[in-house]
């Protein structure tokens, strides 16, 4: 923030989806509670607010809000004071914001998606809302391809001209898109109905824009939203590769490596960063753990299993020989010796029987038992030609 600005105290996180296209990982775990590298995901959205002078957050939640709760709790571990706004059923985002303003101050507030990690300099944004003037700041970012995004254009003193949902294939080279981070003064609530379902990126943003009093702020920062499995392994990667600013990241050092010392490691196991090693691991002898892999807290790797670009939770064990590529496995997950698993994701307390070959995506849901030899990659692949 530049010197003396006034830095935006208080935020509104959204958190109150359900995190379906995230599924099995959120199917018992609300997707900011979802572990990233040691920790709960919400935990880095709270850190860059508090970076950059946040001191009140108030979470919109719904879906699964007591778990949510049970992370963060009122906030002091984190730095900051913490409330709930609890909604019935799904409000929408401007919904979701008015459903917060009974714990606001009359000042100006930040709104953000929970889902997004990011490193962006929200010091930055706040002074840029404050020097415009207006009721509205949105956070842009750059991407390749917008058009499963919200494109938006802008005049030259950085007011919004108009927002392209899901823009056709002509839009398909680097543009800007809305990234989920808004600056907005209190006066916006009283355009929001409460207690309905209401959109603030298509009944709020197109109305301020007319005005001329919505504006928006690019950056280079650092932006991923965590919402698919895919998306979600990528950003653990990019977590233990540095690729943004995090708690995190300060611990794994220089050499991308973290190692509990309450883990225990054989003599002749490997473990090769970048890789994040949490308390009470086991890696017993022959096994290979990394590049790119993250193992939960109380997990075990037996003897000859590999584990590479994966993410493992807590209490997860992985067996004899078992091979893991590009996965991610839920909490109490058990994998059977001389399995083999490439881009799966296997959902909590699942039990994969021996020889089990996993591929292509496939998903377990939570308790899923497969018997020993009962799947293997032939029986996931599309053979072209069969009828």
């Amino acid at each position: 923030m530049s010197a003396g600005a006034t830095p935006c105290r208080q935020a509104v996180v959204l958190v109150g989806g359900e995190g379906k296209r995230l599924r099995p990982i959120t199917s018992r775990l609300p997707k900011p509670a979802t572990p990233v590298v040691g920790r709960p995901f919400i935990g880095y959205v709270i850190d860059n607010l508090a970076r950059h002078g946040v001191e009140h957050i108030v979470f919109s939640a719904g879906y699964l809000a007591d778990a949510l709760r049970s992370v963060v709790g009122d906030g002091s571990s984190f730095g900051v004071t913490v409330d709930y706004a609890v909604e019935d059923e799904p409000l929408g985002t401007a919904g979701a914001i008015r459903n917060a303003e009974r714990f606001l101050a009359d000042e100006t507030f930040l709104a953000l998606n929970g889902d997004v990690l990011t490193d962006v300099d929200v010091g930055a944004l706040v002074a840029f809302h404050r020097d415009k003037g207006g009721d509205g700041t949105i956070y842009l970012t750059p991407v390749d391809d917008p058009r499963r995004y919200g494109l938006v254009r802008l005049r030259d003193d950085g007011s919004v001209i108009e927002f392209l949902e899901k823009p056709g294939p002509e839009h398909s080279g680097r543009a800007l898109i809305n990234a989920g981070i808004y600056v907005l003064e209190p006066r916006i609530l009283e355009l929001i109905p409460p207690g309905r379902l209401f959109s603030i990126e298509r009944g709020i943003f197109p109305r301020l824009a007319e005005q001329g009093i919505l504006f928006g702020f690019s950056s280079e920062c650092y932006w991923r939203d965590i919402g698919t499995p895919a998306s979600y392994l990528t950003a653990n990667f990019d977590v233990l590769e540095g690729a943004l600013r995090t708690r995190m990241g300060d611990q794994l050092g220089q050499s991308f490596l973290y190692v509990s010392h309450t883990a225990c490691i054989a003599t002749d196991a490997r473990v090769v960063p970048p890789a994040y090693i949490d308390l009470g691991v086991r890696i017993e002898s022959g096994a290979r753990v990394g590049p790119l892999a993250v193992i939960g807290a109380g997990s075990t790797i037996a003897e000859g299993a590999t584990v590479q670009e994966s993410v493992i939770h807590d209490q997860v064990h992985v067996g004899v020989a078992a091979d893991v590529r590009s996965s991610v496995l839920a909490r109490r997950a058990e994998i059977g010796e001389g399995a083999q698993l490439n881009a799966a994701i296997i959902g909590e307390a699942c039990r994969v029987g021996r020889d089990n070959e996993l591929a292509r995506g496939l998903c377990l849901a939570p308790d899923t038992y497969l018997p020993a030899g009962s799947i293997t990659f032939r029986d996931v692949v599309d053979h072209e030609g069969d009828g």
